[in-house]
């Protein structure tokens, strides 16, 4: 898997959408988004139980999760975002984004966009 990011997320959450729709309008989202439910994940070598847990981005045969693929969201879209990627991969920074990663993905459902299926395990939306 070569040539442009893909940045895996929970098509069937109304807060990670908000959030892809953001990051295509505001910050310059150069990764191609795909919903994880219509992915090969095998292809991405994850599994169903890590893309329900967070956010992946790949790129060329590495795959990144959570606080980390944010900080490559940000790496990608270039001068200002890069300086923000580039702090979340630093500890303690990289520490930080990771809980504060947790915190809103165990919170989703409450934030703008999220709905109350955010909160439910995939096989129960």
């Amino acid at each position: 898997m070569t040539g442009q990011p893909v940045l895996l997320y929970d098509g069937d959450c109304g807060f990670c959408a908000t959030c892809i729709g953001f990051a295509e309008r505001r910050i310059g989202l150069r990764a191609r988004p795909v919903p994880w439910q219509f992915a090969d994940l095998a292809e991405f070598g994850t599994t169903r139980e890590r893309a329900e847990h967070e956010v992946l981005w790949a790129e060329d045969g590495r795959l990144y999760g959570g606080a980390q693929a944010v900080a490559r969201l940000f790496l990608a879209a270039g001068r200002p975002w890069s300086l923000a990627g580039h702090a979340l991969r630093v500890p303690p920074l990289r520490w930080v984004a990771h809980w504060g990663y947790r915190l809103v993905a165990a919170n989703r459902h409450r934030l703008p966009g999220g709905t109350p299926a955010c909160a439910l395990p995939s096989k129960r939306r």
